[in-house]
């Protein structure tokens, strides 16, 4: 391939702390709103509300694995993990500093000194090994005394809250981290309220009802909450470090959705499914709500409550680059429903697209699919990206000889890379690419181990056990390839 990416390309690897860490309650920290979950598409996390006390608590199933307690332990396994990673030659690491081991509960005055040590630890090794670090400040990772006693982000008052936690890391990692992000995948409010927008019914009513079943007003008040902290976080980046970037972080495989034909209704219906995404890219990059939600707001009657100088924030402190996941494509018809999981949304058949991800999630893989957002953002926003999730999932075990031969995964990588080399010749800026769970990791979606993404297999299984063993998959070595030539040798080997 021509050498088209950057010699400052950043090519590395994607986690969440929820999902590697482990360690749920060690070193101070309290649980967050995906240590109640057994996957965060499930919409009854393990929680109960105590009416005599006027909140929600956590009421965990003794029958159930909630893997993301222990996931593969990178709480105690970070510096050897990391130096493997290193050994692909790593230019870049995607983690989140988990809120609720800074602030245990969220609402403290005062950080907890425990958790930061362990991230400056992490972080000093991520320098070490020449990576920059990409920090999330929240990936699905709301405290959950926030939500239990205060309803979530429809409160205003975890504007506050969060405002004191990103001041205290942005002070602590000046000059060492220069990207981060907000929210991860913000835009996932509405389909998945609680972990994403860390919002519950408050207080509890019906209890028939599932328990994250809100309105339309509920959802976009604590979105437009999550939307003034963004600001606000980003201006007291800043103030505090003026060579770091802060990105929006959407799910942008929604934005690839394709009429199905060209009756106006489809095209015009496919447009209306994709503006549920750019809603939350308008407003955090071109810094005001568009005129199609106003609409929303009047002929539903869920105008959220917007203070004065909420609108100078959103203004005044826009997004440096687009930081976004890409999995898969889909067809909207108006006689198909559109149904969304952890990989994107999934509507119509696209009978033009042969292949899919393994069995059995049988994602169906477009990788022309990614060069399209791509474009359709620089397009829109003309600011630089960073595709920080792009990933394939295989439920795999070593052989006899403890061997993972994983081609498909080597092809997926190889197809897409293909696309964005293209995304660049069109004009695209794009910072780097990381590879989402460049070591096995526990689902977001499902909570399971089964569905693994790394270039490391980790010995750990649905039923918590396993030894969690580290051993390099074929990919590993591809993936050194293609960071060493830059991403000009695409060819598999194996």
């Amino acid at each position: 391939m021509q050498n088209v990416f950057p010699e400052d390309f950043l090519w590395g690897g994607a986690v969440a702390a929820n999902q590697v860490e482990g360690a749920w309650l060690e070193g101070g920290k309290l649980p967050n709103v995906t240590d109640s979950l057994i996957g965060i598409m499930n919409k009854n996390p393990s929680v109960i509300w105590d009416d005599k006390q006027g909140i929600w608590k956590l009421n965990l199933e003794k029958d159930r694995a909630y893997l993301s307690h222990e996931a593969v332990d990178f709480y105690h396994r970070f510096e050897k993990d990391i130096k493997m990673m290193s050994e692909m030659g790593f230019k870049a690491f995607r983690t989140s500093i988990s809120w609720g081991r800074i602030f245990p509960r969220g609402d403290e005055e005062t950080p907890n000194e425990a958790g930061l040590n362990f991230y400056d630890r992490m972080i000093d090794t991520l320098l070490k090994y020449k990576m920059e670090p990409v920090i999330t400040l929240s990936h699905y990772e709301t405290p959950l005394a926030l939500v239990a006693e205060y309803g979530g982000w429809q409160n205003r008052r975890l504007i506050d809250f969060f405002d004191r936690y990103a001041t205290t890391v942005f002070n602590r990692y000046k000059g060492k981290v220069k990207y981060w992000m907000t929210f991860n995948e913000i835009n996932n409010a509405f389909r998945m309220p609680y972990a994403a927008a860390g919002v519950i019914k408050f207080p509890a009513t019906d209890p028939s009802e599932p328990i994250t079943t809100l309105t339309k007003k509920e959802i976009y008040q604590a979105v437009h909450h999550l939307f003034v902290a963004n600001a606000l976080a980003t201006k007291r980046m800043k103030t505090i470090d003026s060579a770091a970037m802060m990105g929006v972080m959407c799910s942008f495989s929604s934005l690839a959705t394709y009429p199905l034909d060209c009756n106006p209704e489809n095209i015009f219906g496919a447009m209306e499914f994709k503006r549920n995404s750019y809603l939350f890219s308008d407003v955090m990059c071109r810094g005001h709500y568009p005129g199609y939600v106003k609409r929303i707001w009047r002929e539903e009657n869920c105008t959220p409550n917007i203070e004065e100088e909420d609108l100078d924030l959103l203004s005044n402190y826009t997004s440096d680059y687009i930081a976004f996941s890409y999995y898969r494509s889909t067809v909207f018809s108006k006689d198909a429903e559109m149904r969304v999981d952890t990989g994107g949304a999934k509507g119509f058949d696209n009978p033009f697209l042969t292949e899919k991800a393994p069995e059995p999630w049988n994602w169906p893989i477009d990788p022309l699919g990614l060069r399209y957002v791509m474009n359709e953002l620089t397009d829109r926003y003309e600011l630089p990206l960073f595709l920080v999730e792009n990933g394939l999932g295989i439920d795999e075990v070593p052989d006899e000889n403890g061997h993972i031969l994983d081609i498909e995964r080597a092809n997926y990588l190889k197809m897409h890379l293909e696309e964005v080399a293209e995304a660049i010749k069109d004009g695209c800026e794009v910072i780097g690419y990381l590879w989402w769970g460049p070591i096995d990791i526990v689902s977001a979606g499902t909570g399971e181990m089964k569905k693994r993404y790394g270039f490391i297999y980790v010995d750990r299984h649905n039923d918590g056990s396993g030894s969690f063993k580290r051993l390099k998959k074929a990919s590993f070595n591809y993936y050194k390839q293609i960071i060493e030539t830059n991403g000009v040798d695409l060819t598999i080997n194996f």
